[in-house]
């Protein structure tokens, strides 16, 4: 299934993203994000463009000072504050131009402190042109690219087995969220299972109870995805039960990316030892569906 495009845009000025055609293009009409590729959230100037119109900076203390703009220091800066977050409404900074807040952010964007990024981005609005952005930002060095999809069997996987009713597992009845969680990570990591003696890299096992599962398959899909492409995927296996099958279980993972400025609603993400934000859907095949959401140090809980 269709799950692109997105683009790259090379040394793109930030000023771009909040100029009027932008934000009526774009921002308006759909779902548009954007993300700084290849910058570290610990050390670069990063920023992000969500799909409700906001535009989240995280800058270091020397740009965010010559920027001049309204921001708060970082949570996880550490005793000596040198990174700032900056959150601007370009829903709200569209319906008055010609205010102050606009001509200064405009300004210190365009003149004050110019910033340039390479960016991804990514567009979805029913009926609208795919290749409405490439046209849109062809005075600069753009791609598309699709998503890259993996698919892979597995043979006599060993699988822990669960009941949608004991979220917490019970002993030798089920295993819980938590230990299917760890398996997921295992298995996506390509893990042996078996904890054997002479296996110096991972003494990892199956969680128990365990059954063996002849066939197991993993998709991976890798790039730049829109939340509505998420949910369709997610409607797709909810309707794999509609017909009676011998598969208990499917699984949704969704990894953020580690140096994105924001996890959840917002929230303010920093990269710690890992950067890990993500999220897993269990969907049972009752119809039940767990849903596990998880975070790295750096990052408040999810809601």
């Amino acid at each position: 299934m269709e799950t692109g495009p997105y683009y790259f845009v090379k040394n793109l000025p930030l000023h771009e993203l909040i100029t009027h055609e932008f934000i009526n293009t774009f921002v308006k009409k759909g779902s548009c994000c954007a993300l700084t590729y290849n910058t570290n959230i610990d050390e670069d100037n990063t920023a992000a463009l969500l799909p409700n119109g906001k535009l989240i900076l995280s800058l270091d203390k020397d740009t965010y000072e010559e920027t001049g703009l309204q921001g708060h220091p970082s949570r996880y800066s550490g005793r000596k504050i040198m990174k700032f977050i900056v959150s601007i409404d370009l829903m709200d900074l569209s319906c008055n131009l010609d205010s102050k807040k606009y001509k200064r952010i405009s300004w210190s964007f365009k003149e004050k402190k110019p910033l340039k990024f390479d960016f991804l981005l990514a567009w979805h609005h029913t009926g609208a042109e795919e290749s409405a952005m490439m046209s849109y930002f062809s005075s600069y060095r753009i791609q598309e690219h699709q998503p890259k999809i993996a698919v892979s069997t597995m043979t006599d996987l060993q699988c822990p087995v669960l009941q949608s009713s004991e979220l917490g597992g019970k002993p030798e009845v089920a295993c819980g969220a938590r230990e299917l969680l760890d398996w997921l990570g295992a298995v996506f990591s390509d893990v042996e299972l078996n904890n054997e003696p002479n296996n110096f890299i991972s003494t990892y096992c199956c969680p128990q109870p365990s059954t063996v599962v002849a066939k197991a398959y993993l998709c991976t899909i890798t790039g730049f995805i829109l939340p509505e492409k998420i949910c369709l995927l997610l409607e797709q296996l909810c309707r794999y039960f509609d017909e009676p099958k011998l598969a208990p279980w499917v699984t949704l993972s969704v990894q953020g990316f580690a140096d994105s400025p924001v996890s959840w609603r917002e929230k303010e993400h920093g990269f710690r030892k890992g950067g890990e934000h993500l999220y897993n859907f269990v969907i049972f095949n009752n119809q039940d569906y767990w849903l596990q959401m998880a975070v790295g140090a750096n990052d408040d809980c999810p809601p």
